[in-house]
C-alpha cells in the first residue's frame, strides 16, 4: 500500500467491510463516529478511516469486542432518533445508514434501556429541504460536504454537550441563511436529519421503488452528470442527485438538483396553434410586451414574498395571448410553415429567410437546424445565443490559436499554481466549477479575481483586483508590460510557438502600472503583485465569463487574455491554458454543430471552397458561398426590409437581445414568425404558427459541455399532449420544403454529423457511456480523452499563437449627468436567462422571485433609496421599476440587474452596440439613471 492509506482504504481494497457512519470516500476523514474502530493491538481502538497503516501492523476488523463495541453505539446514537416509521429518511429514501446498522446489531429505539431524547427540533424554512435536528449524530458529513466539496462554508455547529446541534450561518433558520440550496448536505447525511421535500406533491420514495435515469443538467455549459429517480406510476420525477463523472465528480447545485419541475408546467404547450385571422396585423398580443402592462396582479397573491407586484410567475399571461391563436393539426401546422417560407423564399431570395436556433436544443438538433437553412433555403442566415455570450472570445481564440473550444477543463485547475478569474461570477453562473475553483484554491493554488463587482469568489481570493467596468484590455496590457519589464516571460516559447510578438511588445510598453492605475482604478502596487505572481507561476490557466466578452472590445479583451498565456509558455501543460466559460448547456456543441453564420460543422469556414465542397457533397446541394448574418444583424435586416420570414427555434429573443423596443418592432414587421418552444414565450406573441416542442427531459440527444465533453441527455419522462421532439419537427419541415431525409433516430443523424466533425472523429451513442467523453478522442472505448490541447502545437495553419496587440477603447455609452450610472446585467444562481424555465420551477422561484435592482449604499442613499423600496432605472431607451436591493457587492457608481424577470426586462435598458469582430452586444456597459418610484424624470 503507498504510504499513508488509511486502515479503512486498505481494508476496502482487500474486499474487508468496516462499518462507517461519519466517513465518505468523497470527504476528508474526521472518525468523528467511532464506528470504524478496529483493533490494531494498541492500548485503545483505532479509528480505521483516519488512521494510517504501517509496515508490519496486524489488524483485527472484526472481533467480539469490536462488534458490542458498534453494537453499544449505535444503540446509543439510535435513542435519541425519532420512531422508524416517522423518521424522514426511512420514510422517503428509506436508507438510513444507521437503521441499516440498527438491523445489523438488533438494536431498536422501542427496546433500549437508554434515556430516550427528542426536542431538538426541525427547520423547514428552506423551500425544498427539511432539518430534523433530533435524527442528526453530528457526524459532520454535512459540514464537510459543505466545505470541502461546494466551499460555501455555510454549516457549523452550535450549542454545548447535549444541545449542539448542526448551525447554518450563526444559528440562523436554514431558508434565509447564505445556504445556496445546492444540496449536497442532503446527498451527504447518513440520517434523517437532511432530507429533500417532495416538489409538486410526487412523494420521494425508495429507490428500488423508483426508475433511475442517468442524464445530463439542462442548465449550465459546466454539464453535471445526474440521475433522475422517476416515478413511472406518477410519470413524474420523484428527486435527482449528482452521479460520478470525471468532470462534476457528483456535484450539483440547485437548479440541477431541484429545477427540473418547470417540465410538468401546466402551461406547457401541447398543439401546434395557428394565429387566428382577427389578430392581423401581427404585433405583441399583451399589454407587457407591448410596453403598457404594469406588472400587477389580476389576484393578490397571499403567499409570502410573493405579492410584489408582477404576474404569478413573471410569465406571459396566456389568458391575454391564447385566444389570438386556435389549435390545428400537425400536418396543417407544418404544411403552413412550409408554404410560406417557401413563398418568401421564393418571392424574396435566401436571404429573405433566418433561423435562430437553441443551445438547449442537442448536438443533433442542432446540426438539422443549422442544415435546414442551409441545404433548404440556400442561406448561412442562422445562429444562436452564442452570438450574446462568447463570440467574441470564439473570434479571438480562432484568430489567436486557431480553435473555438477551451484548451483544459474547469477541474484542471487543481494542477494549477495560479489560476485568474476574470469577468465571471462562476458561484452564481457555473456554481460546481467554481466549488473545483475554490477547493484548488484551499489546497494552495493562488485564485487571482478580476471583475468590477466584488462577487462572493472575491472572498475566495488571494488577489482581487476590482477595476471599473470595460477598462480589461488597460489591465492585461499592464499586466504584460510589467512581466516583460521583470523578464518572467517564457522567451523560448515566444521564439518557437508565437508570432507577432514585437508588436505586442511595443504596444504594452505604453501601459505601465501607473497608467493601468489611471485607467482602470486599480492600484498600480496591485497590477505588479498580479504580474509577479502570473509570470513567476510553474502553471497558470485563466477561467473567464462574459464580463470578458460582452462588450464593444470583447475581442480585444480576449486577445489580451491569449497573449498573457502565450508570452509566459502557459498553455499546453497540465494546470495552463485558456477557458471561457461557455453558458448554456450546449453553447459548445451548438457550435461545434455548425449552428452559426460563418461556420459549417467543426468550424469549417462557409467562405472557403475546400470545406464548402466537403458539405456540397455531403448534402447533395449547392451551398451560400458568403457569410450569414449574426443574432443582432438579423434584427437590423428585418427592419431594414431584407429578412422577411424566421424559423426560431428555442429561442426568445424578445427578451434576450439588446434594446427590447427595436426588437419588438422588428418581430412585429416579420411577414412569417414560425416559434417553436416549450411554453408560450414573449416572441411566440409575435408568431404566425407555435409549433410545441418536447423538452430537455422528453427526448435523447447528445449535449457537450465547456470541457469538451460530449454526453448523452436521456429520455425521462414522457411529452405532454401532442409535443414533438425538435430534430423531429425540424425533419418534417424540411421534407416539406423538398429535402430528402429519413432520419429515424438522434443516433442517426449523430452518426452522418461525425464523419464531417474532425474533431469528433471515433465517437458514437454507443461509446459515450454514463460519463461521456472529452473530444478530440482517439480511442473513447478505452480513453476519457484529451484533456490538455496545444501540447506541441496550435490548431492556426502555421502552428503558432498569433499575438494580437489591443489599445484600450472606452465603451460606446459613457455616464454623463442625466444618466451617470453605469449599468451591468448577468444571471442569478437560482435563474437562468429569460427564465422561462427556471420562474416555473417551484424552488428556484420560491428563493428568488423578485426583480432587483442592486446598488451600492452611497448611490441608493444619494437618491433617497432604501433597501426594498421600488425604483425606476432608465436608459436612453427604455425603463423599468424593481426593487432596490443595497449590495456591497458593487463599486460606487455601478449598478447591476438580472435579465431573468420580464416585468423588469433589462434589455430594455442596454445598447445594441456590438464588437466589430464577434459581433456581440455590449451587455455589460451603458448609462443609466436610478431614482425613485414616482420621481419626475
Amino acid at each position: 500500500m503507498p504510504v499513508g492509506t488509511t486502515i479503512y482504504d486498505a481494508a476496502r481494497s482487500a474486499g474487508i467491510d468496516i462499518p462507517v457512519l461519519c466517513h465518505n470516500e468523497r470527504y476528508d476523514p474526521v472518525g468523528v463516529c467511532r464506528m470504524c474502530v478496529v483493533d490494531t493491538g494498541g492500548r485503545v481502538f483505532a479509528a480505521a478511516c483516519v488512521r494510517p497503516c504501517d509496515d508490519g501492523m496486524s489488524v483485527q476488523t472484526s472481533t467480539p469486542e469490536l462488534e458490542r463495541s458498534r453494537s453499544v453505539l449505535t444503540e446509543l446514537l439510535l435513542s435519541d432518533q425519532p420512531p422508524r416509521e416517522s423518521d424522514p429518511k426511512h420514510t422517503t429514501t428509506a436508507d438510513n445508514k444507521l437503521l441499516e446498522l440498527a438491523d445489523r446489531y438488533g438494536v431498536a429505539r422501542e427496546t433500549t434501556d437508554l434515556p430516550v431524547g427528542a426536542g431538538r427540533g426541525t427547520d423547514v424554512s428552506n423551500p425544498v429541504i427539511a432539518v430534523d435536528h433530533d435524527s442528526c449524530i453530528l457526524c459532520d458529513r454535512c459540514v464537510r460536504a459543505c466545505d470541502d466539496i461546494q466551499g460555501n462554508d455555510v454549516i457549523g455547529r452550535s450549542g454545548k454537550g447535549y444541545s449542539t446541534r448542526i448551525a447554518f450561518d450563526f444559528n440562523d433558520p436554514m431558508g434565509s441563511s447564505s445556504c445556496v440550496t445546492c444540496g449536497e448536505c442532503v446527498q451527504a447525511c447518513p440520517t434523517g436529519a437532511l432530507t429533500n421535500k417532495a416538489i409538486r406533491s410526487i412523494p420521494i420514495r425508495p429507490r428500488e421503488q423508483l426508475e433511475a435515469v442517468e442524464s445530463v443538467c439542462p442548465y449550465c455549459g459546466v454539464g453535471c452528470a445526474l440521475t433522475y429517480w422517476v416515478d413511472r406510476e406518477r410519470g413524474a420525477i420523484s428527486f435527482a442527485e449528482g452521479r460520478p463523472q470525471p468532470g462534476s465528480q457528483s456535484r450539483l447545485c440547485v437548479k440541477g438538483r431541484y429545477g427540473w419541475d418547470y417540465s410538468a408546467s401546466p402551461q406547457r404547450l401541447t398543439k401546434p396553434l395557428i394565429r387566428v385571422d382577427s389578430s392581423y396585423p401581427k404585433g405583441p398580443l399583451s399589454a407587457d410586451v407591448r410596453g403598457e402592462g404594469t406588472g400587477k396582479r389580476a389576484t393578490k397573491d397571499t403567499r409570502p414574498g410573493k405579492d410584489r407586484g408582477r404576474k404569478p410567475g413573471g410569465l406571459v399571461d396566456y389568458d391575454e395571448v391564447m385566444p389570438h391563436f386556435r389549435e390545428a393539426t400537425w400536418d396543417e401546422a407544418l404544411d403552413l410553415v412550409a408554404r410560406r417560407l417557401k413563398e418568401i423564399h421564393a418571392a424574396g431570395g435566401p436571404g429573405a429567410i433566418a433561423g435562430f436556433g437553441s443551445a438547449k436544443c442537442s448536438n443533433e438538433e442542432a446540426y438539422l437546424f443549422q442544415k435546414l437553412i442551409r441545404a433548404g433555403f440556400g442561406t448561412n442566415n442562422v445562429d444562436h445565443c452564442t452570438r450574446l455570450c462568447h463570440a467574441s472570445s470564439v473570434a479571438a481564440l480562432f484568430e489567436g490559436v486557431g480553435s473555438g473550444a477551451v484548451s483544459t477543463t474547469y477541474g484542471d485547475v487543481a494542477n494549477a499554481d495560479v489560476a485568474i478569474i476574470t469577468g465571471s461570477n462562476p458561484t452564481a453562473n457555473h456554481p460546481v466549477a467554481s466549488s473545483f475553483f475554490k477547493q484548488a484554491r484551499r489546497r494552495g493554488t493562488t485564485i487571482i479575481y478580476v471583475d468590477p463587482r466584488a462577487s462572493t469568489v472575491s472572498e475566495h481570493a488571494d488577489i482581487f483586483v476590482q477595476l471599473k467596468p470595460g477598462t480589461d484590455v488597460a489591465f492585461y496590457n499592464s499586466v504584460m508590460c510589467e512581466i516583460i519589464r521583470l523578464g518572467l516571460t517564457d522567451p523560448q516559447f515566444i521564439a518557437e510557438r508565437t508570432s507577432n510578438y514585437d508588436a505586442l511588445a511595443a504596444t504594452v510598453a505604453d501601459y505601465p502600472p501607473e497608467r493601468g492605475e489611471q485607467i482602470t482604478g486599480v492600484p498600480a502596487d496591485t497590477i505588479r503583485a498580479v504580474a509577479r505572481a502570473w509570470g513567476e507561476a510553474g502553471s497558470a490557466v485563466i477561467y473567464w465569463g462574459m464580463g470578458i466578452s460582452q462588450h464593444t472590445t470583447g475581442t480585444d479583451n480576449a486577445r489580451c487574455l491569449i497573449a498573457l498565456c502565450s508570452i509566459t509558455g502557459q498553455v499546453g501543460r497540465p494546470g495552463t491554458g485558456l477557458h471561457p466559460l461557455r453558458g448554456q448547456n450546449n453553447v459548445q456543441g451548438a457550435s461545434d454543430a455548425g449552428l452559426i453564420p460563418m461556420f459549417y460543422p467543426d468550424y469549417q469556414g462557409v467562405t472557403k471552397e475546400s470545406a464548402r465542397e466537403v458539405f456540397e457533397r455531403a448534402w447533395g446541394t449547392s451551398l451560400d458561398p458568403n457569410r450569414g448574418l449574426t443574432v443582432t444583424e438579423i434584427i437590423h435586416s428585418i427592419l431594414e426590409g431584407g429578412v422577411r420570414g424566421m424559423y426560431m427555434l428555442g429561442e426568445n429573443p424578445f427578451l434576450s437581445d439588446p434594446n427590447t423596443n427595436k426588437v419588438r418592432k422588428a418581430l412585429s414587421a416579420l411577414e412569417f414568425l414560425v416559434v417553436q418552444d416549450i411554453f408560450l414565450t414573449e416572441t411566440a406573441e409575435f408568431a404566425d404558427v407555435i409549433l410545441p416542442a418536447t423538452s430537455y427531459l422528453e427526448k435523447d440527444g447528445t449535449y457537450t459541455n465547456t470541457d469538451r465533453r460530449v454526453q448523452l441527455g436521456r429520455k425521462v419522462l414522457d411529452p405532454p399532449g401532442e409535443a414533438k421532439a425538435d430534430w423531429w419537427i425540424v425533419q418534417e419541415i424540411a421534407r416539406r420544403v423538398g429535402l430528402d431525409w429519413n432520419y429515424g433516430s438522434p443516433s442517426a443523424v449523430f452518426d452522418e454529423m461525425v464523419p464531417l466533425m474532425p474533431s469528433y472523429t471515433n465517437l458514437s451513442h454507443a461509446n459515450l457511456g454514463s460519463s461521456g467523453k472529452l473530444y478530440p478522442n482517439p480511442d473513447p472505448e478505452h480513453l476519457d480523452g484529451t484533456v490538455v490541447m496545444f501540447d506541441e502545437r496550435f490548431n492556426t495553419d502555421d502552428g503558432l499563437a498569433h499575438l494580437v496587440p489591443a489599445q484600450w477603447l472606452p465603451p460606446k455609452e459613457l455616464p454623463d449627468s442625466e444618466y451617470p450610472l453605469v449599468l451591468n446585467t448577468g444571471r442569478l444562481l437560482e435563474h437562468w436567462h429569460t427564465g422561462s424555465m427556471t420562474r416555473r420551477s417551484f424552488a428556484l422561484d420560491a428563493i428568488a422571485p423578485v426583480a432587483e435592482i442592486y446598488m451600492h449604499p452611497k448611490d441608493a442613499a444619494d437618491r433617497g433609496l432604501v433597501h426594498g423600496a421600488m425604483a425606476r432605472a432608465r436608459s436612453r431607451r427604455g425603463e423599468i421599476q424593481l426593487q432596490v436591493r443595497i449590495s456591497h457587492r458593487e463599486q460606487q457608481g455601478n449598478v447591476f440587474i438580472p435579465f431573468h424577470f420580464r416585468e423588469a426586462a433589462a434589455n430594455l435598458l442596454t445598447i445594441d452596440e456590438v464588437d466589430p469582430f464577434g459581433k456581440i452586444p455590449e451587455f455589460k456597459f451603458c448609462a443609466v439613471q436610478v431614482e425613485a418610484v414616482g420621481t419626475t424624470a
